[in-house]
C-alpha cells in the first residue's frame, strides 16, 4: 500500500481549497492509499470538534472523521494551534497535536507528498 502525505494550509472556510483536499483524500482511501494529512496555519481550525455549519453547507470536522475512520491520520500543528488557543480537548476525536517532526517523518516515508 502507497503512502500519501497532505499537508494543508488554508482557513477551513471561506475557500473550497481544503474541502477539495479532503474529496481528494476520500478518493486516495478509495484506492487503497494510505493517507497522513497534516494541518498548518489557518486549517488546523477544520479539527476543531463542534463545528455547526450552514444547513447544505459541507462540515470539514465530518470529513476528517470520515477519513479517521477509514484509518488516515490527522495531526494539527502544535505551534499552530497555540498560536490560536486550540488545545488537545478542543480538537474533535482521533485527531491529535503533532510537531514538525512528525511531519518531516511522514514526508520521509511517504510515496507522495502533496500540499494544498
Amino acid at each position: 500500500m502507497d503512502t500519501v502525505t497532505m499537508i494543508l494550509q488554508d482557513p477551513p472556510y471561506g475557500t473550497e481549497k481544503v474541502w477539495n483536499a479532503l474529496r481528494v483524500a476520500q478518493a486516495l482511501t478509495v484506492v487503497e492509499s494510505r493517507v497522513n494529512l497534516f494541518l498548518l496555519g489557518d486549517a488546523v481550525g477544520m479539527a476543531k470538534k463542534g463545528q455547526d455549519v450552514p444547513k447544505g453547507y459541507y462540515n470539514l470536522g465530518e470529513m476528517l472523521q470520515h477519513l479517521i475512520a477509514k484509518g488516515a491520520e490527522v495531526r494539527a500543528c502544535g505551534t499552530c494551534c497555540k498560536a490560536r488557543g486550540l488545545t488537545t480537548e478542543d480538537l474533535a476525536n482521533g485527531m491529535t497535536i503533532g510537531i514538525m517532526a512528525d511531519l518531516a517523518r511522514w514526508i520521509k516515508d511517504s510515496d507522495q507528498v502533496l500540499t494544498f
